[in-house]
């Protein structure tokens, strides 16, 4: 596989980590609503850490092929996708200042994702 297709490749391993990563937010919402250790508790705290570990061992593999500097900055991808499921999961409502602090970590991961471009 050459470097061009191998980049494309961790970098959407990347972005569905960090999807997976987000999705911990959820579990752990999910899990505060139901009294302590009960069934429920446990499973979505169960999966929240199921879902940390498959995290974790991903990101080490991604840092193998990726920058730390490069893979890290993109993190704030998790603030657009927890937008995304408090109105999926919990029907939060999306302000135009969630909406502007969203556009505005976008704009740094553009702008640091480009200057990266030129030092190659």
């Amino acid at each position: 596989m050459d470097k061009s297709k191998s980049s494309i490749r961790y970098f959407l391993l990347l972005h569905i980590l960090f999807m997976i990563y987000s999705f911990c937010s959820v579990c752990s919402k999910s899990a505060a609503g139901y009294s302590f250790l009960s069934k429920e508790f446990i499973l979505f705290y169960g999966l929240e850490i199921l879902l940390l570990v498959i995290y974790a061992v991903g990101w080490q593999q991604i840092l193998k092929n990726m920058p730390l500097s490069s893979a890290f900055s993109y993190k704030g991808i998790t603030i657009i996708w927890a937008l995304i499921w408090g109105k999926v999961f919990f029907g939060e409502s999306l302000t135009f200042n969630k909406a502007l602090g969203a556009l505005l970590v976008i704009s740094g991961i553009v702008l640091y994702a480009y200057g990266d471009r030129e030092n190659e």
